[in-house]
């Protein structure tokens, strides 16, 4: 799940993807009804990659949350927002069960499950690409020695060989300067 390039405008409904940039805004698009609209630099925008929930202990990534609650319901959708508290509050006990009852407030709650449904109506929910982007990762790193074996290999011998590339460079430059005053002399 890639939550980056998507944003909150505060005061503007819904969660809106980061098109382009200009000098004085950006230019954003709903994901509810993909109309693109300009966000200035006045506006309060929150990226969802940088909201956490609190807990108890720590505060949790809004991924990690929308990955356990992905988990749960199979990538379909969450609650409804507008369903009561008491339901939305059980149900992000079962899936964060450490969260400040005291700090996050019930309007966060409801935003939270409101931004779920978003990101799964357009298709950003998804659990089997970080499953398919691990698997690179660790063979990239069983790689990885190998290559800095062979490159230890690589950079001993150029390095002999760069001393002596640049000693004749500088032979074959004074000649030709020499070569230009003597025309000078010449003449």
């Amino acid at each position: 799940m890639d939550l980056s390039g998507i944003i909150s405008i505060s005061g503007k409904p819904g969660l809106f993807k980061v098109v382009a940039q200009s000098k004085n805004n950006i230019i954003v698009e709903s994901l509810i009804d993909n109309k693109r609209i300009p966000a200035y630099s006045t506006d309060r925008i929150s990226a969802l990659e940088d909201i956490s929930i609190y807990t108890y202990e720590e505060d949790v990534p809004l991924k990690e949350v929308y990955t356990s609650l992905a988990t749960k319901e199979n990538c379909g959708e969450g609650p409804s927002h507008k369903e009561s508290l008491n339901k939305l509050s059980a149900y992000l006990e079962e899936i964060l069960p450490d969260y400040d009852q005291d700090r996050v407030y019930p309007s966060d709650i409801k935003k939270l499950f409101q931004w779920y449904n978003i990101l799964q109506k357009a298709g950003l929910i998804k659990l089997e690409e970080e499953k398919k982007e691990e698997e690179p990762k660790e063979e990239a790193k069983k790689e990885a020695p190998k290559k800095k074996a062979t490159e230890k290999a690589a950079d001993k011998k150029p390095a002999a060989k760069k001393p002596a590339a640049k000693k004749e460079t500088t032979k074959k430059a004074a000649p030709k300067k020499a070569s230009k005053k003597e025309d000078k002399e010449k003449k």
